[in-house]
């Protein structure tokens, strides 16, 4: 897929896409929007001291990153699986200015989340391990985890771009592969999604969005 760099408005990049009409982030700020959705309503939320975590979508590694500074600072331990069909290129990953706004010192950390191999587990740091999967979110039927998840950031593109990212199977799946107590977040607040989430055994709430959205959800098994 073409990729366009845009910034958003709170000065952070993020990536346009002419086939899909679609941004990897929102426009009003792609830095507080995963703060925002992601880490604050889903990361925080889980009271583990290591957490073994789950992303659809890995995208820019926006969330990936930001999960890592946040390791840094609380002291907890995430080992991060995260899934990605389309990986962005290393000439890419190093036009984001992420680590410029958030801790220029913390680049070459960054950078090791795009250039680090793929399907094995990668220690960034001692309390953040990465595994990137290329592969389809149709894959997790066949998705091996031997231990359950106890966080999930659903960051698909959205319902009207790819509704095949968002069906009731692909939900059930991700409950079976959870913790009881697990938490999902996402960006999309469609009541049809809600739904589809609470048919899967979810406890679906709605939660105030950041800035240019009204309402994100969090899911709880």
């Amino acid at each position: 897929m073409q990729h366009i760099l845009e910034t958003t408005e709170d000065g952070s990049h993020t990536l346009y896409v002419p086939e899909l009409d679609e941004h990897y982030h929102s426009t009003h700020g792609a830095i507080q929007e995963s703060l925002h959705v992601y880490l604050e309503a889903g990361l925080h939320h889980c009271d583990k001291s290591e957490i073994n975590l789950l992303e659809i979508g890995f995208g820019t590694g926006l969330n990936a990153f930001l999960t890592l500074l946040d390791t840094e600072k609380s002291g907890k331990t995430v080992k991060y699986t995260t899934l990605e069909r389309y990986p962005v290129s290393i000439t890419e990953a190093k036009m984001f200015n992420y680590s410029k706004l958030l801790d220029p010192s913390q680049e070459v950390k960054f950078i090791q989340l795009h250039s680090s191999p793929w399907e094995e587990w990668v220690e960034i740091t001692p309390d953040f391990h990465l595994k990137k999967l290329q592969m389809d979110i149709k894959g997790l039927d066949k998705f091996q985890q031997e231990t359950p998840f106890d966080v999930i950031y659903y960051d698909a593109f959205a319902p009207e771009k790819q509704p095949g990212m968002w069906t009731e199977e692909i939900f059930n799946r991700l409950y079976s592969l959870s913790n009881p107590g697990a938490v999902l977040t996402t960006y999309c607040a469609k009541g049809a999604v809600r739904r589809i989430l609470q048919s899967a055994g979810y406890q679906v709430e709605r939660l105030p969005g950041p800035p240019g959205k009204r309402e994100i959800l969090r899911a709880v098994k």
